[in-house]
């Protein structure tokens, strides 16, 4: 039977914004489940960063950093794994803020042979403003989704305000409604968990893909299905607030020949890759 006191880490992927750490840091201090460590994974050297993360002294964190080349965020996310002390890994960009339930509840649908897809609640720019400037805080945002709900899906760029509803895994409403049902189980790589054996056993990351976002989700998909894994949707148990921006460059950048690069990958089976982990 899986260990339910297993030993957790949160692998936080972060690039310069200083002030939204510091609001995932402070949602940590709420969970409800605390054997975990944080590993905030770097992809540059922002004196700023550093400063912040050595001022904190109430968690257990490891800081990884790499020399700013450009985006390498698979590299920077292969740091982390390599850093990593527990058995269990919840993956988050640098810009999702967590429930106060968010390790609680994933840990608590973690089950051998699965990885674990969750979704996250797209904030609109004042909801953002209000997370940042300390006016409300996640955690009171979290408690009073319900009744705030009209005015945060008002306030949505994007879609999704309605992932924010959250069941327990153990109640009667996930296990009624929800559990069994038809839902994309797509992994999101800003939000999702699996276990360090499973992505060691894949060699972590594709840094062959470079500055696209194929290398941090879709590619790790198949990737993990093909060493015989199962996904299961954590789509209103594991929730975060993604913080409004507008879409980066890495996000708008065309992906084709990543690809089909991929595509190519598929072909031959190679879902232990090249450029992981094991080169660092």
């Amino acid at each position: 039977m899986l260990d339910k006191n297993m030993k957790v880490t949160i692998i936080i992927a972060v690039y310069k914004d200083v002030e939204a750490l510091k609001l995932i840091i402070e949602a940590l201090r709420h969970q409800t489940y605390r054997d975990f460590e944080v590993v905030i994974v770097e992809d540059g050297e922002d004196p700023h960063m550093k400063e912040y993360i050595e001022s904190i002294e109430d968690f257990s964190i490891k800081h990884t950093t790499q020399e700013d080349l450009g985006i390498r965020k698979t590299r920077s996310l292969n740091n982390g794994i390599i850093k990593s002390s527990g058995e269990f890994l919840i993956f988050i960009d640098g810009d999702c803020v967590p429930y106060s339930t968010f390790v609680e509840y994933y840990v608590k649908l973690a089950e051998d042979g699965y990885v674990l897809s969750g979704r996250r609640v797209n904030l609109g720019p004042k909801y953002s403003k209000k997370l940042r400037d300390k006016e409300l805080s996640a955690f009171k945002l979290e408690k009073t989704f319900l009744l705030r709900y009209p005015f945060v899906a008002k306030d949505a760029v994007e879609r999704h305000s309605e992932d924010g509803f959250c069941f327990s895994p153990d109640g009667w409403v996930y296990n009624t409604f929800i559990k069994n049902r038809k839902a994309s189980t797509a992994i999101l790589g800003c939000n999702y968990a699996c276990f360090k054996k499973d992505i060691v056993a894949i060699n972590g990351y594709d840094e062959a893909y470079k500055d696209t976002a194929v290398g941090d989700d879709t590619d790790l998909e198949w990737r993990f299905k093909a060493i015989g894994l199962r996904l299961k949707s954590a789509k209103y148990v594991a929730n975060v607030f993604h913080l409004y921006h507008p879409r980066s460059i890495r996000e708008k950048i065309s992906s084709d020949w990543a690809l089909g690069l991929m595509a190519e990958k598929k072909k031959n089976n190679q879902f232990k890759c090249d450029q992981g982990i094991d080169k660092h």
